[in-house]
């Protein structure tokens, strides 16, 4: 936690993992970010991972350091406290963070209309505005054909919402650029992130795109072997997977010194009549060749001594692990100074990052934990609507909102 986005207030309605993505990265670096969900939870307030009382693990992660408000979204007297929520006054606040459709009660004009200098981040599917998640958007682009083993024609979708993260990282960016181009008189606007583009563009950054169109085909799935250079994963005398990486020229003779198949290398360069240190495509090109001179020397050598003569060289190379072993892992969790273990809403103790980057020479806040459902609910009612506790109390008879009792 940090406090470089202190004083700024964000209204956040959303659910699954984008929009409140964006959320989060906002709170972690100082932000007060009012997530709002219907009473009772909306689609994701139940979402596995969930402890053996039901509560979502996956919740509590993607909402830390906010605060929470229970309306219910159904009636319109619900609709238009969100609607004055996302719309309050101040000169750090009128910013909203959404991925509801482009129309209804949370459309860009109806916010405006109350408040003109309004930034509204919308993150979307597809740019029509059809629906699209991380997994479909993700199967448009091509990806899991060319994911997995060689020779399996079966598409391979990846564990990781790369496409839902990447859009929320964006989102906050787009949001804090938006609120820049305010301050210095630009005026309010709303700003459409899809799933598709941030898709799309990202294949297109990184050049799958270019070589796609013109090559007429997109390229094959090839395993663990990384396209281009020379990476792969390799098995040790002991029965290690590692997986090693030779991008640059240092790493690829330092790699080649550890181990101990210089000349080797030198006899396949010298009958192929090119260097492998002056070109990474070209061991990407003649991998097979290389292949089984490296598998001959992880075969040789058990982890521990392949690994310390790796470390000495300076090597880039990692071995696999389960991520039940990752937890002992020094650098991941447990001296990582990013996470905390603490109390969470449903009650259990585990550890939580803060802020993913570590800013100099600020000191780190402690760590916040995900709210309970309706938690905040007068405190905001009161502190950024102004309503008087009587107006709360008759919206709390009537079920227009909850508190984190659930009435």
């Amino acid at each position: 936690m940090y406090d470089l986005l202190k004083g700024l207030r964000v209204t956040e309605v959303s659910a699954f993992v984008a929009a409140p993505t964006c959320g989060l990265y906002l709170a972690q670096m100082g932000a007060e970010v009012i997530r709002v969900d219907t009473i009772g939870g909306g689609p994701d307030f139940r979402r596995w991972p969930l402890t053996e009382r039901g509560d979502s693990l996956y919740w509590e992660g993607l909402n830390k350091a906010k605060k929470s408000v229970a309306i219910d979204l159904s009636r319109p007297e619900g609709r238009e406290l969100v609607q004055r929520l996302a719309a309050a006054p101040g000169e750090d606040a009128g910013l909203f963070v959404t991925n509801f459709p482009v129309e209804g009660f949370l459309s860009y004009e109806r916010l405006a209309a109350a408040r003109r200098d309004l930034i509204c981040l919308r993150v979307m599917g597809w740019a029509d505005g059809s629906q699209g998640m991380d997994y479909t958007i993700n199967a448009a682009l091509g990806l899991p054909q060319m994911t997995g083993p060689v020779g399996d024609e079966r598409p391979v979708n990846h564990v990781l919402a790369a496409w839902d993260l990447l859009t929320g990282a964006y989102s906050a960016f787009a949001l804090t650029a938006a609120l820049l181009a305010r301050m210095r008189g630009g005026g309010g606007r709303e700003i459409r992130v899809p799933l598709s583009d941030v898709g799309a563009a990202t294949m297109a950054n990184l050049g799958f795109v270019a070589e796609t169109q013109l090559s007429g085909r997109q390229r094959p799935r090839m395993g663990n072997d990384l396209y281009g250079a020379f990476g792969r994963d390799f098995v040790t005398r002991d029965g290690q997977r590692l997986m090693l990486l030779c991008v640059t020229p240092r790493q690829w003779s330092k790699a080649l010194e550890a181990l101990g198949i210089a000349a080797g290398v030198a006899a396949v360069e010298a009958e192929l009549d090119v260097s492998f240190a002056a070109d990474e495509g070209l061991r990407f090109t003649h991998r097979d060749r290389l292949y089984p001179l490296f598998e001959r020397a992880f075969a040789s050598r058990d982890t521990a001594d392949l690994g310390a003569a790796f470390d000495a060289g300076g090597v880039t190379w990692g071995a696999y692990q389960t991520l039940d072993a990752a937890l002992n892992d020094r650098r991941l969790y447990r001296d990582n100074p990013l996470f905390e273990s603490l109390r969470h809403p449903s009650g259990l103790d585990y550890i939580a990052p803060g802020a993913m980057a570590t800013v100099l020479p600020d000191a780190r806040a402690p760590v916040e934990p995900a709210p309970r459902l309706g938690q905040h609910t007068d405190e905001v009612l009161a502190e950024v609507l102004g309503l008087k506790a009587s107006e709360i109390g008759r919206l709390h008879d009537a079920g227009v909102v909850a508190g984190a009792d659930g009435r």
